[in-house]
């Protein structure tokens, strides 16, 4: 901005005090200069200004007039950085002797100090090394800068912002000179480093206070010199190399500290500090606080230091790789190593520390031409480098296991093919343990295991760790576990090895199958199913861009793929996502701008072209096999063969593309012919059929579609030609439905898109002549195709949109949801399109008279053609219109005229009175976007009739309507204030607005309480229902549920008390012999878990404790005197007392014996009851007398009557029968 421009704002009128008088004093000037008819120059202000402050500031009686000084200074800050350096330097000690007394004044305002230090900061930038040569006690910039670094601590924060951006300003313009750091910088680093020991120390007796039960707040003292060191820092390029050793130290006893926001502050500077070093002017630096660092290495065993020291190790390590790369990975081993030892310590931070640093120095300290072209010094390094992440998985290490694999993964993503052979002792090793039956790490083994195979290759693994799934023998264990680990991590491999390996092998266990097919299917005959089935899950790895793909994919690997393709369907998915495979990953690197060969995964875009030429040469074969499957196969399980399908269309020549069409054409015409009509009901039979295969014409139809993109403009005509016919098939919906599918599908390329353009006039036409016999289910499809027309709808052509609107209007009344939202969609798009302007000849719509004048494209005009809706002769053509208008008027409501908006406001109040239900239930999504979205000044005057006419449908119950009246008027009253609502609603319903009022009072009660938080987050989840702003908008609601979530702080606490704990190590060996500690085995015997005990059984029974009332207790055998023991034998029967002899033990017999004894009522087939009436040589007989038998009276029928929930006392009568009632207060009786 020019110095006029800042100037004019101020000379035009100020709002503030402060503002105002700088305007007075400015005016005075400019007078002064027009008077002594001086040009008002920079150089003129500057002088001006400078001898009115004098007048206002004295270095004797200091600040004379505070408004006035505030203005002048202000106004200097304006025009010092315009004014030439020169002038500058030679009034440098006059300017810092008026602005003395403003910088030293204790009482000195903040409106009086920034524009002082804004005029420091432009005198100190225009000194020259002279100036800067001078001592502090000199006036001069030292001394300027040393008043700046007092203030960079002031306790007011804009006061210490302005000076930081000061400091860091001129710091960031040094005068020319040989030295590489400001002439100030050692001179604000002494001071800052002052600064910030000095608060350190009160920091930390304060700490002391507190933890001796002395209660302080917070120093922010601390917080402000570590802030000004990081301006110093980030100003001057990094820290001045002689204050390094210092500062490092400083900071990292601030570290330690317990409070986390000093400690993030004591990292910002180190960041800070490297950011500064990260560019070629300020490197030299690095290695020199590199060095300091390191000798400041904590304590092996200092959980509270070493962390953060690892962590601002890994940070300089980050920073001298894109300075020196080749520097730093020669001295990566040796630092690998010193790091790697604190893996071993007892404390998880440390280990955790220790291993994000090794991993950052695997992701950022290894070069990309040490991959690629890598020398002999490299190549010594890579294996020095790789033998110290070996020894990572001796015992030593053992606790961090966990860490270890997590670096070794990062090691094997970095080195990537360079693991071969170097990493091939970690394989093996991790190998061993997974396959341990004891070892506890096999998911984290199984993760290295899958780095190692995307690095080095599954040739190269297998090598280490062969699968022995044939022939296995003692001592070389099978590992088919490898083939899931295989599965998801081969790529960028040779082909030739699946051939070489799984292929036979695949072919031995398929035969093994194909030997038990004729007897029954045993588990062995599903393994080898199973491992079939794995084997072919390989190949969409290897084909994953292999590197030796002209030679491997030859015709018998080609013929053989095929004839699994025919043979066997389970296999289906994964050769066909292998073919896709070999496609897409060279379409991939050619995709890739330049050339980087890490990027491309060796593999360069000269092979990937050579490649793609060689899978042409076999596209036509697979593709008709392809074709051939996919008429074989059922419709649910198609779609990974038609994405195949498209992929080879895309490479195949345009010759045979050219006859493949034709062919499929010619097919489907035929079928076509001889097709019979398939209606609904017929589709649901053929439903009923599991295997029942689709029409050809269907499955044909799909095929036209796949191939449609890749079709030249030429063959366009067939295209359409054949589209219309199906499209005119209203026997056949589905069949129509894929037709439609055909337009969308079309734009998705360039030459479909063009074909669009150009035949825009032809399907405009296909569209309205077929509109009549569109079938309900193709209703999404027909409309995203009738958008498709619309978006490359020319200007001349606009006549389609009123064809076509109303067929669209009544399509958001659709009971399908994405029908209506598609129907939605295009409505805005035929707005859009309108709103482009253009001419609409209404001669050419079929519905209206030839006569009809023209009309002028635009959105007023587009509102007025839905509106015809409104005089539909149907009520849900009339909903349909309302429903349109609504989305319409929300989204647009921004560009629409107010005579226009007025217009639709006033016919709608008029439709809500409307005794139509349907109509009034989108009236009411009308009138509640108008009252949220609509202005204030449009709405209040149609409250008057709109309130009364809404108030009638409060008390219609069906279909919510009284719910949606309610939140209506919520947002109005929100909206509008509640005495508006409430004046012009009627009498009688002025209840609701009391309630209403009462409702949000307690609301705000319960808020003001601190009790709605959580019910206002749960509120603020809820608005993800809707999918766009329109449906919060129309179905949204205020009405908030209340409850309180479940607070897991509990849970929180107990996570991080866990995380506190040391972990333990804990050996597990047999009892015969101990455990081999320079086994490479022996970590598969060590846990950082206790390990779990075999449950012993117990030596002696407990017998079972019950008391009086035949509860069970608990606990030690003098728990309670009272309590009646009780014991129970092998039976489950009291040991003491027989049935029916009284006591309490032996009702509990008779009760035993009653359900568990041999006369115990049994269940028989099918749950039916029987009972034993088999007697025993010792059972007695009961004699009963022929007088003493009476017949049973039948009972009589009771309905729902049930028994009488509770048993009657011993020595009771039992009453038999009864009903149950139940009274109005839900307690039951007899009667």
């Amino acid at each position: 901005m020019s110095l006029n421009e800042k100037l004019d704002k101020i000379r035009s009128s100020p709002k503030l005090q402060n503002q105002h008088e700088t305007a007075i004093v400015l005016n005075a000037v400019e007078e002064t200069l027009r008077d002594q008819k001086t040009e008002p120059t920079p150089t003129a202000y500057f002088a001006a200004v400078l001898a009115l402050l004098n007048q206002s500031i004295s270095p004797t009686k200091g600040i004379v007039n505070k408004e006035l000084a505030t203005s002048l200074v202000y106004l200097l800050d304006l025009v010092t950085p315009h004014v030439p350096h020169a002038l500058l330097r030679s009034k440098f000690s006059q300017v810092l002797t008026n602005l003395a007394p403003t910088l030293t004044h204790p009482e000195a305002e903040a409106p009086l100090l920034r524009p002082s230090i804004g005029c420091l900061e432009s005198l100190l930038i225009a000194q020259d090394a002279a100036a800067w040569a001078m001592t502090q006690n000199q006036i001069g910039p030292r001394r300027a800068i040393s008043g700046l670094l007092n203030l960079a601590v002031d306790r007011r924060p804009k006061v210490r912002k302005r000076v930081q951006d000061a400091l860091t300003t001129v710091l960031k313009h040094p005068p020319p000179s040989p030295s590489l750091d400001h002439p100030a910088a050692d001179m604000c680093a002494e001071t800052a480093l002052k600064s910030l020991g000095e608060a350190a120390i009160i920091t930390g007796q304060k700490s002391k206070q507190r933890r001796q039960g002395y209660d302080h707040q917070h120093e922010p003292g601390l917080i402000h010199a570590l802030q000004l060191v990081k301006t110093i820092a980030t100003a001057s390029g990094g820290w001045p190399s002689r204050k390094i050793e210092p500062l490092c130290e400083l900071l990292l006893g601030i570290s330690k500290s317990t409070q986390e926001y000093l400690t993030l502050a004591a990292f910002e500077v180190f960041e800070a500090i490297f950011e500064g070093m990260a560019n070629d002017f300020a490197s030299p630096k690095l290695p020199r606080l590199m060095e300091v660092i390191f000798e400041l290495r904590p304590s092996q065993e200092d959980s509270q230091l070493l962390p953060p020291w690892i962590a601002i190790v890994s940070r300089g390590y980050d920073v001298s790789a894109q300075v020196d790369p080749e520097a730093t990975f020669h001295k990566l081993p040796e630092d690998f190593q010193s790091i790697s030892e604190f893996l071993a310590s007892s404390s998880h931070n440390i280990r955790v520390s220790a291993s994000e640093c090794l991993i950052s120095f695997m992701v950022n300290c290894i070069p990309d031409h040490v991959l690629l072209e890598p020398s002999i010094l490299d190549e010594k390094v890579l294996e020095r480098l790789a033998k110290s992440a070996s020894d990572l998985l001796t015992v030593k290490f053992q606790a961090a296991w966990m860490e270890v694999f997590g670096v070794l993964s990062a090691t094997f993503d970095n080195l990537r093919w360079k693991s071969a052979p170097l990493l091939s002792d970690v394989v093996r090793a991790v190998g061993e343990l997974r396959g341990s039956e004891s070892f506890n790490g096999k998911k984290e083994a199984d993760g290295l295991l899958g780095k190692s195979i995307s690095a080095m290759g599954p040739e190269n693994v297998l090598a280490i760790l062969p699968l022995n799934l044939t022939n296995p023998q003692d001592g070389q264990p099978g590992r088919a576990w490898l083939l899931p680990i295989l599965r998801d991590n081969v790529n960028n491999t040779r082909l030739a090895h699946f051939k070489s390996q799984f292929v036979p092998l695949s072919e031995i266990f398929f035969q093994r199958v194909i030997d038990n097919d004729q007897a029954e299917k045993t588990m062995e005959v599903k393994i080898f199913e199973t491992l079939v089935q794995q084997i072919w899950a390989l190949l969409p790895g290897y084909c994953d861009l292999p590197l030796d793909l002209t030679q491997s994919f030859d015709q018998n690997f080609a013929e053989l793929l095929a004839n699994i393709l025919y043979k066997q369907a389970d296999l289906r998915s994964d050769l066909c996502r292998a073919l896709q495979n070999l496609v897409e990953s060279n379409k991939a690197v050619l995709a890739l701008e330049g050339e980087d060969l890490l990027t491309q995964r060796r593999l360069p875009k000269s092979n990937a072209k050579e490649n793609l030429s060689h899978l042409a040469r076999f596209s036509g074969n697979i593709l008709a096999v392809l074709f051939n499957i996919y008429s074989q196969t059922l419709p649910q399980y198609r779609g990974f063969i038609l994405q195949c399908i498209n992929t080879y269309l895309s490479i195949v020549p345009q010759e045979e593309l050219m006859d493949t069409f034709t062919r499929v054409i010619s097919t489907l015409e035929s079928s076509l012919d001889g097709a019979d009509p398939q209606t609904q009901a017929d589709k649901q039979k053929r439903a009923k059929a599991d295997n029942n295969m689709p029409p050809m014409s269907h499955t044909l139809m799909d095929l036209v579609i796949t191939i449609s993109i890749h079709l030249p403009q030429r063959k366009f005509a067939t295209l359409f030609a054949v589209a219309a016919r199906v499209i005119a098939k209203d026997d056949d919906p589905q069949l129509q439905k894929k037709a439609y599918k055909l337009i969308p599908r079309l734009a998705e390329s360039d030459t479909g898109k063009s074909a669009l353009e150009l035949r825009n006039v032809e399907l405009q036409q296909l569209l309205l002549d077929s509109a009549e016999k569109a079938s309900s289910s193709a209703r999404r499809d027909r409309l995203a195709a009738i958008s498709q027309i619309v978006k490359y709808l020319p200007q001349s052509d606009l006549h389609f949109v009123p064809s076509i609107l109303s067929e669209v209007v009544i399509s958001t009344k659709e009971t399908n949801e994405k029908a209506r939202t598609a129907a939605f969609e295009l409505l805005v798009s035929m707005a859009e399109k309108m709103r482009q302007g253009g001419v609409v000849v209404n001669a050419k719509v079929d519905h209206l008279p030839d006569n009809t004048p023209n009309a002028t494209a635009s959105l007023e005009e587009y509102i007025t053609m839905v509106s015809a809706g409104l005089a539909g002769s149907t009520p849900h053509m009339i909903s349909a219109s309302i429903t349109a208008l609504t989305r319409l008027l929300y989204h647009f409501r921004g560009s629409l005229t107010t005579a226009c908006v007025t217009d639709m406001v006033k016919t709608m109040d008029l439709f809500l009175t409307s005794s139509n239900r349907e109509i009034v239930r989108s009236v009411l999504g009308f009138v509640k976007v108008s009252a949220i979205s609509l202005p204030t000044s449009l709405m209040l005057p149609r409250l008057e009739s709109l309130i009364p006419n809404l108030m009638v449908w409060s008390h219609e119950h069906k279909a919510q309507f009284k719910v949606k009246v309610k939140n209506i008027v919520e947002r109005m009253i929100r909206r509008f204030g509640v005495d508006v609502v409430e004046k012009w609603c009627p009498e009688a319903d002025r209840k609701l607005i009391s309630n209403i009022r009462k409702a949000r009072e307690r609301r705000k009660r319960r808020k003001d309480a601190g009790g709605d938080d959580e019910a206002g987050a749960d509120a603020g989840k809820r608005k993800g229902r809707f999918e766009s702003e329109y449906d919060e908008a129309v179905y949204g609601s205020d009405d908030s549920d209340e409850g309180s979530a479940n607070s897991d702080t509990e849970v929180l606490k107990g996570k991080a008390a866990d995380r506190d704990k040391g972990r333990q190590t804990y050996i597990v060996e047999d009892e015969n012999e101990p455990l081999d500690l320079l086994d490479n085995k022996a970590l598969a015997n060590i846990s950082t878990t206790q390990p779990l005990k075999a449950r012993q059984p117990p030596a002696k029974k407990t017998k079972t404790r019950m008391n009086a009332d035949g509860k069970l207790l608990l606990g030690n055998d003098d728990d309670d005197d009272d309590t009646m023991m009780m014991d129970f034998g092998d039976d489950g029967n009291a040991c003491k007392g027989e049935p029916g002899d009284g006591s309490l033990e032996g009702g509990i017999n008779a009760y035993i014996d009653a359900i568990k004894g041999k006369d115990a009522v049994q269940r028989g087939q099918k749950g039916k009851l029987k009972f034993s009436n088999k007697r025993g040589k010792d059972d007695d007989a009961m004699e009963i007398d022929e007088d003493e038998r009476v017949q049973k009276p039948k009972p009589e029928k009771q309905g729902k009557a049930a028994l009488q929930g509770h048993s009657n006392g011993i020595g009771m009568t039992k009453t038999r029968g009864g009903r149950v009632m139940k009274n109005r207060g839900g307690k039951r009786g007899r009667r």
